[in-house]
């Protein structure tokens, strides 16, 4: 395929493209390294340059009164970003970000790579298939065990009406 083919094909939609980086952002490293590492097949990363290099800061988590009330700032959590442009002939080259809770500088690297490299047409299907979709069953398994243990915990508690 071509260079101008393949700019010419439709990028992922946004609702597609935020559920993959939530996949990312979820993922530890050492399997998101690992699974990136299978999806390459062995072969280097592309090349890259830094838009924003990763960085450490704080971010606001805000939270609401009873869910769905006023609004209250509940405390700040430690965030890594990062975000990098592939290096390409192809006119419009594709940009990775990253967003994660934690420190973790290679984790964002790591997705952000991963992030540009769904957005490439000739990949997406295959590194789509290798990539988020295992990871993202691995990540429903353990959520789907978490609830479970936290549902064998549940107490029941009813009213009894106590007669005169």
């Amino acid at each position: 395929m071509s260079a101008s083919s393949a700019s010419s094909l439709p990028s992922p939609c946004a609702a597609t493209r935020r559920a993959w980086m939530a996949v990312l952002a979820h993922t530890p490293r050492a399997e998101l390294e690992a699974a990136l590492s299978r999806a390459l097949d062995g072969t280097a990363a592309p090349a890259f340059d830094w838009l924003r290099p990763p960085e450490t800061g704080l971010a606001m988590v805000r939270g609401r009164v009873g869910g769905s009330g006023d609004a209250f700032n509940l405390g700040e959590a430690t965030v890594t970003r990062a975000t990098l442009r592939l290096r390409s002939p192809a006119e419009h080259a594709p940009v990775g970000v990253a967003c994660h809770l934690g420190r973790d500088r290679r984790r964002a690297e790591l997705a952000a790579l991963a992030d540009a490299l769904l957005q490439l047409p000739e990949q997406h299907a295959r590194l789509y298939g290798q990539l988020i979709e295992p990871l993202a069953a691995q990540l429903a398994g353990q959520r789907e065990s978490r609830r479970q243990e936290a549902a064998s915990s549940r107490v029941e508690f009813f009213t009894m009406v106590r007669g005169n």
